[in-house]
């Protein structure tokens, strides 16, 4: 039963059929087709996949993609770099006046003497100093490049015995 059922549908996908446009005041024929089913099953077939490609070209590579929801536009993502920019630039600033502040409010107070004071030693404090950052390596990353170094060893003395054994 199952081979009469794929007989009979290949039948109907290659049975041949004729389209035919009509004027309809005269009868004439304006042109005609001769199709089966599964040349119009791969014509819209492909003329879909078609349409969706124009369709995701047009929406990547054009303005359009800031109207779907989830893309933000290139104006929008530059605003925003440079707004991060100066928020950093402002933070910085902050920090100078605020340890200013601090430095006049000691003279002020008589904490520290007037010839100490002065505005580039103040600054020059709020600057990090490179020198106290810790520089020295952990226990974990000391027996980390001891391990490294151990394997790099044993490639080496590998590829070395390799090439012995392939000269002979």
């Amino acid at each position: 039963m199952s081979k009469k059922k794929k007989k009979n549908l290949r039948k109907k996908l290659f049975t041949k059929n004729r389209l035919i446009i009509l004027n309809e005041d005269t009868f004439e024929e304006l042109f005609s087709f001769k199709l089966n089913l599964m040349n119009v099953f791969v014509t819209f077939t492909l003329g879909g996949i078609f349409l969706i490609l124009i369709t995701t070209f047009i929406i990547a590579f054009t303005p359009l993609r800031e109207f779907i929801p989830g893309y933000s536009s290139t104006e929008l993502k530059r605003n925003a770099t440079k707004l991060a920019i100066k928020s950093d630039s402002l933070e910085t600033a902050l920090r100078q006046n605020e340890a200013y502040i601090k430095g006049i409010q000691k003279v002020l107070k008589g904490e520290v003497e007037y010839s100490k004071f002065n505005k580039d030693s103040i600054l020059a404090e709020t600057v990090e100093n490179p020198a106290d950052l810790n520089m020295n390596a952990s226990e974990a990353e000391i027996k980390l490049r001891e391990d490294v170094a151990k394997t790099e060893k044993e490639l080496q003395t590998k590829s070395q015995d390799k090439k012995k054994s392939d000269k002979k």
